[in-house]
């Protein structure tokens, strides 16, 4: 992998953790999209080799660090959804984009069941399905990124 790859797989990334920040008006907050999961997630099916495990750990934990939420937290939970796509990524490449949404849809359930139950073990939350609307909006994004994401990377052949 060049070093220019590199450099835009970090710029994706990069852009993934400014949109995962950004303030919204309140009515749409619950529904922001999970960026950094699908960017991860995008990459993690493209380039295993490349992005992984640590990588999705060390963007949680800065996640943690941007958001103000308990350290830890968001780098469990990323490092799980990852790990799975990971060792499943020959077979999330070869679902049409509509499966990879609903895939990437159940993924982020369990993220955002991870980072529930942590957060209740810690701080002692109460559920509720807003929780769950981001996973919702995020698999819709998904039809847009994955196509986005893969022009780009077939056209700057990064590998």
């Amino acid at each position: 992998m060049t070093k220019s790859s590199w450099w835009f797989i970090g710029i994706t990334l990069f852009i993934a953790l400014i949109l995962s920040i950004m303030p919204l008006p309140l009515e749409l907050k619950a529904f922001r999209p999970d960026w950094l999961a699908l960017v991860l997630i995008y990459w993690t099916m493209a380039l295993p080799h490349r992005v992984n495990v640590g990588v999705a750990w060390i963007l949680g934990f800065a996640l943690d660090i941007l958001l103000g939420t308990i350290l830890g937290v968001h780098a469990l939970a990323m490092s799980i959804v990852i790990y799975i796509s990971a060792n499943n990524f020959q077979k999330l490449r070869n679902f049409s984009i509509w499966q990879q949404a609903s895939i990437i849809f159940i993924f982020l359930i369990l993220y955002h069941f991870v980072i529930f139950w942590t957060n209740r073990f810690l701080i002692d939350v109460s559920f509720s399905i807003e929780y769950l609307y981001p996973a919702l909006t995020s698999s819709l994004f998904w039809l847009w990124l994955f196509p986005v994401l893969r022009g780009y990377r077939r056209r700057f052949k990064i590998r």
